[in-house]
């Protein structure tokens, strides 16, 4: 593939990042701002709490999906690893900052899911458990959030992505998780936030 069609892969990966599902449903399904009600965040969670389960988990689905897709369909342009990091970063920085809404975007962490399932399918599915394993114990989505983004360098370096690049991206990732996280760290510390029912 030319340079250019990269580039332009490229800025079309941060154009699907940018589709923001949770806006979309919640609009469609609740004639709801999803932006304006609850945690104001759009994201899976803020639309299960506020619309319902179904609807929630369809977010969740259609931001792993975009993450997933376009990270896939990209060995097809460059076959490169580091090139499906670009991607990868591109349409993550999307879903974060989309320019739909604004630049004000969702945490990451379902779109991270299917970012890594297509780039480290086996550290993205530890992650995934050890998400499960602290929200059955906590009920905190929050801090099942967090664990599972540290956890996700620890399960990369021991299933063997030991290489520079990938530490670097996957720490990267982790911090743009993090801090998405931090007034929800913030409530954690306090005691003020709230479970997830």
């Amino acid at each position: 593939m030319t340079v250019l069609a990269k580039i332009l892969y490229v800025v079309f990966t941060y154009l699907c990042g940018s589709v923001p599902f949770a806006y979309i449903i919640a609009k469609r399904f609740g004639k709801v701002d999803i932006c304006n009600v609850g945690s104001g965040n759009p994201g899976a969670t803020n639309v299960f709490r506020m619309i319902g389960k179904g609807l929630g988990i369809l977010t969740f689905i259609t931001d792993a999906l975009k993450g997933f897709i376009v990270v896939y369909f990209a060995t097809f342009i460059d076959n490169s690893f580091f090139y499906s990091l670009v991607v990868a970063a591109s349409v993550m920085i999307g879903h974060i900052f989309t320019i739909f809404l604004k630049f004000k975007g969702g945490k990451g962490v379902a779109t991270g899911l299917g970012i890594f399932l297509a780039l480290m399918p086996i550290p993205s599915l530890i992650s995934f458990l050890v998400f499960n394993l602290v929200f059955l114990f906590s009920g905190y989505v929050s801090l099942s959030s967090i664990c599972a983004a540290l956890s996700l360098p620890i399960a990369s370096y021991f299933s063997g992505y030991t290489t520079v690049k990938s530490m670097m991206f996957t720490l990267i990732m982790v911090f743009f998780v993090i801090y998405r996280h931090r007034a929800n760290i913030k409530r954690l510390i306090k005691g003020s936030e709230n479970r997830f029912k």
